[in-house]
């Protein structure tokens, strides 16, 4: 399919459902028969948790990568769900906001890895960034081609978004960032309350069509699942709303990509005997 398309989840508040979309919408990617890689950009390293990544000694990580400038592709290792890459955040994580402060053209650090083997023969590259402005979500957003911003069913996330659309126009002023934004998600959506109502009033009136007509409903599931290092789809029956949700909203990205009529495949695991990802790396 040539060049992948580039879509970060970003969202400087924490709390909003970020991570859980990040690695939903790669598993329906996946599913559909989308080569997906999901890159974890995030300190804390949630969505490699949640995939089983193996803490291997001596193995080559996003940290690592960053930091040394390596091709991204070097990180790379391969799931237990068909089409799904992943390439791991790593401990150092937390170190690599400041090396890249010094770095030459330190907002393009995650750009130059791209530049690969491996990550060329994706189709989706998913981009899960850490909850707050600093270097390593800017090296996101300016890599990325689209932005997917979740906002959970809360008056301060919406506060937030006048910060995040100023930086996305900054990045594109300064840094010749594309960085547009593909749509906006609601999460941790409950009709029962009644402040689900007011902010998802306040934010299609804001955004309009820019908000994806799928939410993400409140479910224990999204909440479980991480802890049995599942995907919602591997962890909720068929018919869940999780699941229900997520797919839907992969439907919508693929819709405003341009990816209608990719070829869907079930979710299949392959099951290696530890139960978590794969060691072995990719080779595209």
């Amino acid at each position: 399919m040539g060049t992948p398309h580039i879509l970060a989840i970003a969202n400087q508040k924490g709390g909003v459902g970020k991570t859980t979309t990040a690695v939903n919408v790669a598993a329906a990617f996946a599913q559909r028969g989308l080569r997906t890689l999901l890159v974890d950009l995030d300190i804390q390293g949630s969505a490699s948790a949640t995939l089983g990544a193996p803490a291997v000694e001596g193995a080559v990580d996003v940290a690592r990568v960053l930091m040394e400038e390596r091709a991204l592709d070097t990180a790379m290792v391969e799931t237990r769900l068909e089409n799904l890459w992943l390439a791991p955040a790593g401990e150092a994580m937390a170190l690599v906001d400041l090396h890249l402060a010094s770095a030459f053209g330190r907002e393009r650090v995650f750009e130059r890895t791209l530049r690969c083997p491996g990550v060329q023969s994706m189709d989706v590259v998913v981009v899960d960034t850490a909850p707050y402005l600093g270097l390593l979500t800017v090296n996101a957003l300016v890599a990325a081609e689209k932005v997917l911003i979740p906002v959970s069913c809360e008056y301060l996330p919406m506060l937030g978004l006048k910060l995040l659309g100023e930086t996305l126009q900054r990045l594109r002023d300064r840094a010749g960032a594309k960085a547009e934004v593909l749509g906006y998600l609601l999460t941790m959506v409950d009709r029962r309350e009644r402040i689900t109502t007011e902010v998802e009033d306040l934010l299609r009136q804001r955004f309009g069509a820019a908000v994806f007509d799928t939410v993400i409903r409140a479910n224990t599931h999204h909440k479980a699942a991480p802890s049995h290092q599942r995907t919602i789809f591997e962890h909720e029956a068929e018919g869940g709303r999780g699941r229900e949700d997520y797919d839907g909203l992969a439907s919508e990205v693929m819709s405003r990509l341009g990816l209608i009529g990719v070829r869907r495949k079930p979710l299949a695991r392959r099951a290696p005997a530890t139960g978590t990802a794969k060691g072995r790396r990719a080779t595209g």
